[in-house]
Formats: C-alpha cells, sequence, structure tokens
C-alpha cells in the first residue's frame, strides 16, 4: 500500500521537474477558474465587491454597472520585466481577464464607486431606496 504523503510529494516532484524541463507552469492547470478571487458582501445601505488585483493601478481596470444590477470588471496584468535574468517559476497570471456578477437588487447607479488601496479592489454599490430596509411602526388599536 503506498503512503499517501509519499504519493503527494511524488507528484510535487514530477510537478517540478515538468516546469523545470519543458518551461511550463502546471500549476495553473488546477487553478479556479474565477480569477481574479472576489469577495461579495452587503449591509443595509450598501453591496460591496472586493477583488484581489496586487500590481495593477486603477489604468488597467474597467468597471461598468449595466442594468442596474449587472457588474462587469475587465483588466489587464501586465508582464514583469525582469531584464537580463530568466525565470525560475512564473505562477503569477498575467494577460486579459474579465469577470461579471448578477446582481439581485436595485443600485444607486450614479453613486457606485470604486477604490484601489494595497492591490484590493473596493468597489461600493449604494442601495436604492425602494430596497433598503425600512423599519415599520406598529400601532395599537387600544
Amino acid at each position: 500500500m503506498m503512503n499517501t504523503n509519499s504519493a503527494v510529494a511524488q507528484m510535487n516532484r514530477l510537478r517540478d521537474e515538468l516546469d523545470r524541463v519543458f518551461g511550463v507552469d502546471t500549476s495553473a492547470w488546477t487553478r479556479p477558474v474565477g480569477h481574479p478571487p472576489v469577495n461579495i458582501w452587503e449591509d443595509d445601505n450598501n453591496l460591496y465587491l472586493e477583488v484581489e488585483v496586487p500590481g495593477l493601478v486603477m489604468d488597467d481596470l474597467e468597471i461598468f454597472v449595466h442594468d442596474g444590477d449587472e457588474l462587469s470588471i475587465k483588466g489587464v496584468r501586465r508582464e514583469t520585466e525582469i531584464g537580463e535574468g530568466k525565470w525560475r517559476r512564473q505562477e503569477r497570471s498575467r494577460g486579459e481577464f474579465s469577470r461579471a456578477f448578477k446582481l439581485s437588487g436595485d443600485f444607486d447607479v450614479d453613486k457606485v464607486s470604486a477604490e484601489l488601496k494595497h492591490g484590493l479592489l473596493t468597489v461600493t454599490l449604494p442601495k436604492s431606496e425602494a430596497v433598503k430596509p425600512r423599519k415599520i411602526e406598529v400601532k395599537s388599536s387600544e
């Protein structure tokens, strides 16, 4: 019976050897489809999207709101220049990317904002007054 740890270690060594011999980044074969990673959360007033985009600046990004309930983010991650050196390993993706999200709810499109800080893009979508929770006063009939 083969030791599971030994099998994993052997697979990792094989992958490293393939990377070295063929100059191929096999780690990308198991990368999740949704890239860059996104977290979406909300409070009573806003919906927030947090997108991991390290190394990008706002000029590398385009953000659109369509029909009040769809958000798309497009961008490009440029290849790192290494001068006279040669790559030993490349795991960071490069090139164009896009993500689109169908959002439930109604948003004030004119007040959508985006901030890029320390590689984290935060898009804030203010909820329209019609969908914000409202406290209903209960009246007594006594």
